[in-house]
């Protein structure tokens, strides 16, 4: 943006009266050390109208130094003797070319130029900027203490023109100061040599917990906006030890045999490195270190642990631990024989450090509940196991029954074989040691089941010609037992079951049998009847007697046989 003022210069001379022309002050920006430019007339004018052209500055105290000049037609003259010679020289344009910039060029510049008859002056004034190089922090402070306005550094903008304007800033947001907890002291110092300054501004900051990893800067910015950020930097903060934490380290719920460690740890700033822990009515100093580690624990370690600081030792954290056991005490065990009949307590006393879980299991078969083994059976012949879980922890406990005693026949049983050809003798048995089977009558061992929990079912074939009666027996080294049955022939079996299953499966044929059984008979005794008459009146003949009565027997007979025909149709 250019500033403008006006002026007006007249010159006279005795040939001529020359126009005076008012020319705009015009304000052109440069960059310290780089070549500035400074406009003639903002190049309204062109070279081949313009006769001559010359440059001069203000020096001072109403004087002025000439720079070039230079005619229509003609090279440029430089006339410059002073801190400018080697440094100017004109432009296409008629613009003043002034190289490394200084802030001595912070001067009025005059382009003078001939027209015609006209002479014109366009005065421009230089300005020179500096930007700072860069931003830095020094004077850091080590630490800043809570609560205590603290130097926390001071930042410097060197070599800038004009002077900078420092901004401090936390986690990138500006600090303001309030003079109680933020306090920044600013200060310009302009180098006599250059003419260029350096701002500093110092920073004292009252810290809190939060500003722990909290990042400060400092920035600045140039005229268009451009923002100079310096270096992040971070300070330890410091305070007193308000809380302290005990922490217990296992890889889960702690059991017999285990480690486990104790960790203490405090807020404080710089931490506290050196701790006391209370075991339980002992005390064990750790130095350089927050941590103690309990071997090998046990029941017995169960209780409240403590620590505290060494320099500090009613500032102290406090935890319990707990130690998780299981013990079983069981009775039976081993192997254990018992007669059939007899009872067998079962006793289990658990010890734990909370409520267990207990599951019972029969070779391998897992039980509802507790056996009941009050009155043994040879069922009850197995392995049992317990097993009584909490949490992590298992404990087994087993024993192996055996119940033997004299064999007892539970049943004894008859069926006919699939085809139909033999008889199907069944003894099902109980007793242990294994009882030995034996029967009245030979047969053919048809199966013999396995001896399972004192059981038993043997079975065998027979081909009973008659009705009789057959014995099981069994026996071991307690004793024997024995059973009979009753095994019907198997010839009359085979005609009764044919006859049942012929009048089971058509009763029609029953029914119209009877009905052709009874025409039969009528016929027959219709016959019978008819035969006699004729033999009789064939005697009559013999005698030579007639037949007068025939015709009322005939009729008779006639009646019968109808009667009998309607009695076998009903």
């Amino acid at each position: 943006m250019h500033l403008l003022s006006a002026s007006c210069v007249c010159a006279l001379t005795l040939a001529s009266a020359l126009l005076c022309q008012v020319a705009a002050l015009e304000t052109v920006t440069g960059l310290y050390g780089e070549t500035l430019a400074i406009p003639c007339n903002k190049g309204a004018m062109k070279a081949e109208d313009v006769f001559i052209t010359k440059w001069k500055y203000d020096k001072g105290d109403g004087l002025s130094g000439d720079l070039l000049v230079k005619q229509k037609n003609q090279n440029v003259s430089i006339s410059a003797t002073d801190e400018y010679k080697g440094r100017v020289s004109l432009a296409v344009n008629s613009s003043l070319l002034l190289s490394s910039a200084t802030l001595a060029d912070q001067r009025t510049f005059t382009c003078m130029e001939v027209v015609g008859a006209d002479i014109a002056e366009y005065p421009v004034n230089v300005v020179v900027y500096k930007f700072p190089t860069e931003l830095e922090i020094s004077e850091q402070s080590e630490e800043l203490e809570i609560g205590k306005l603290t130097k926390l550094g001071t930042c410097a903008a060197k070599d800038a023109n004009p002077a900078a304007n420092i901004t401090w800033l936390k986690n990138n947001k500006p600090l303001l100061a309030d003079g109680n907890e933020i306090s920044i002291q600013t200060s310009v110092l302009v180098d006599p040599v250059t003419g260029l300054s350096t701002t500093t501004a110092t920073l004292e900051y009252s810290a809190e917990k939060e500003d722990k990893n909290a990042q400060f800067t400092c920035s600045t910015r140039d005229a268009a906006g451009t923002e100079l950020l310096s270096t992040p930097v971070t300070f330890t903060i410091t305070y007193s030890t308000e809380n302290i934490v005990l922490s217990v380290i296992a890889p889960g719920p702690l059991v017999e045999g285990d480690n486990v460690t104790l960790k203490c740890e405090a807020d404080g700033n710089p931490a506290p490195t050196s701790f006391n822990f209370h075991l339980k009515g002992d005390v064990v100093k750790v130095e350089n270190g927050d941590t103690y580690t309990i071997t090998n624990v046990s029941r017995d370690t169960t209780g409240e642990y403590k620590c505290s600081l060494i320099e500090n030792p009613s500032m102290e954290a406090s935890e319990d631990i707990t130690v998780n056991y299981l013990d079983i005490n069981s009775s039976p065990s081993g192997n254990i024989v018992k007669r059939a009949g007899e009872g067998l307590p079962l006793t289990l006393n658990i010890y734990s450090s909370g409520k267990a879980k207990v599951s019972w299991t029969k070779d391998d078969v897992e039980l509802e509940k507790e056996p009941n083994l009050n009155k043994l059976t040879y069922s009850h012949s197995g392995v049992y196991e317990c097993e009584v879980t909490m949490g992590p922890l298992s404990r087994k406990a087993s024993f192996e029954l055996v119940v033997e005693g004299s064999p007892v026949i539970k049943k004894l049983s008859q069926q006919l074989s699939d085809d139909g050809l033999h008889e199907v003798l069944i003894c099902d048995v109980e007793g242990f040691p294994k009882p030995v089977v034996s029967w009245s009558i030979n047969g053919t061992l048809l199966d013999e089941s396995a001896f399972v929990n004192g059981k038993i079912t043997h079975k065998i074939k027979v081909v009973p010609s008659a009705n009789l009666t057959v014995s099981c027996t069994v026996s071991n080294e307690f004793g024997s037992d024995t059973k009979p049955i009753n095994v019907s022939s198997l010839n009359w079996k085979v005609r009764v079951d044919k006859q049942d299953q012929s009048d089971d499966s058509d009763q029609t044929k029953l029914v119209v049998g009877v009905v052709v059984g009874v025409l039969i008979a009528t016929a027959v005794i219709g016959l019978a009847y008819w035969v006699y008459m004729k033999k009789s009146k064939q005697g009559s003949w013999k005698t030579g007697e007639k037949e007068n009565g025939s015709s009322e027997e005939e009729k008779k007979l006639e009646e019968k046989v109808e009667e009998n025909s309607q009695k076998a149709e009903v």
